[in-house]
C-alpha cells in the first residue's frame, strides 16, 4: 500500500520517457495529486480534458450494454502517448490515473504494466 505522492513518483521514477503524472477525479475534473508536466503539457489541463474522454467511453459503453470495466484507454499523438487508467479499488472509485509519455523514448508495455502496479498498491 502506497500514499499518493509516494505512487505518483515511483512512476516518474520507473517509467522511462514519462513526461508526468496524476491522479484525477473524473466527476470534478481536477487533479488530486501531481508530478511532472512543464510548458509543453499543463497536467491539469490535461486532468480536465481527459475527465471527458474517461466520460466519453463510459457512455459509450453504457449506449452499448457493456457490461465491461475499463482497463486503460491510449491516446497516441506524433509525439507522445497519453494513458489513462481507472482506479478500481473500492477508495479509487471516480478517480484515474493520467500518464503522458515521450513516444521516443517510453517502453507502452511497460508502463502500462507499472501503472497497474501501482494502481494495485495505491491506498487513496
Amino acid at each position: 500500500m502506497s500514499g499518493l505522492e509516494t505512487a505518483l513518483k515511483e512512476i516518474m521514477a520507473s517509467v522511462e520517457g514519462t513526461i508526468g503524472v496524476a491522479l484525477v477525479d473524473y466527476n470534478s475534473g481536477m487533479a488530486l495529486g501531481l508530478i511532472g508536466g512543464g510548458p509543453d503539457l499543463d497536467l491539469n489541463v490535461a486532468a480536465a480534458g481527459n475527465t471527458d474522454v474517461v466520460r466519453a467511453k463510459l457512455r459509450a459503453m453504457e449506449l452499448l450494454n457493456l457490461d465491461e470495466a475499463i482497463e486503460d484507454i491510449l491516446i497516441t499523438l506524433s509525439s507522445q502517448y497519453h494513458l489513462i487508467r481507472p482506479l478500481t479499488s473500492r477508495s479509487g472509485k471516480g478517480l484515474f490515473l493520467y500518464l503522458a509519455l515521450d513516444r521516443n523514448r517510453a517502453n507502452l508495455a511497460m508502463a502500462r504494466h507499472q501503472l497497474k502496479k501501482v494502481e494495485t498498491d495505491l491506498e487513496v
